[in-house]
């Protein structure tokens, strides 16, 4: 079991945000992209290793947007690192998890979507995807260098 985890925000130049399906028993879960952290392993290394791996895009880990932590008696303790990421390179496919056999692959689906386009989905992890995201990007666009693509 993992204690740490990455996620990658990773904006494309229509404001899209570049989204992976996955399917875990039999429901399906629309997530960004990203992973568990290996040992010896940053939250961005991992990043940057997860994205190409799950999407055969490169990138360079920008800002830190949220450090979220869980302590559950089912899962014990737990974070996720949320990173801002900036494309360098690779083609965007759909790519594997290298832990999983061939025939156990849960990676179903990648594209970029727009708010709304997130807004309709089912199966959203985690929820605050369809509009704290959002909040941050545009308050994170009027304090510092980055910016929402106009």
């Amino acid at each position: 079991m993992w204690i740490g985890g990455v996620r990658v925000i990773l904006l494309d130049n229509e404001n899209r945000l570049l989204m992976v399906k996955q399917s875990h028993k039999e429901r399906d879960v629309w997530m960004v992209p990203g992973g568990g952290v290996e040992e010896g392993e940053t939250s961005r290394e991992a990043g940057v290793r997860e994205m190409l791996e799950e999407t055969g895009l490169k990138v360079k880990m920008e800002k830190l947007i949220w450090h979220v932590e869980e302590v559950s008696a089912e899962r014990g303790q737990r974070f996720v690192n949320f990173f801002l990421a900036e494309p360098e390179g690779g083609t965007l496919q759909l790519g594997s998890d290298p832990e999983l056999g061939e025939d156990c692959q849960v990676l179903r689906e990648l594209r970029f979507m727009s708010r709304e386009e997130i807004n309709q989905l089912e199966g959203l992890y985690p929820e605050y995807l369809r509009d704290e995201l959002w909040q941050v990007l545009e308050e994170k666009a009027g304090h510092d260098a980055f910016k929402i693509r106009k």
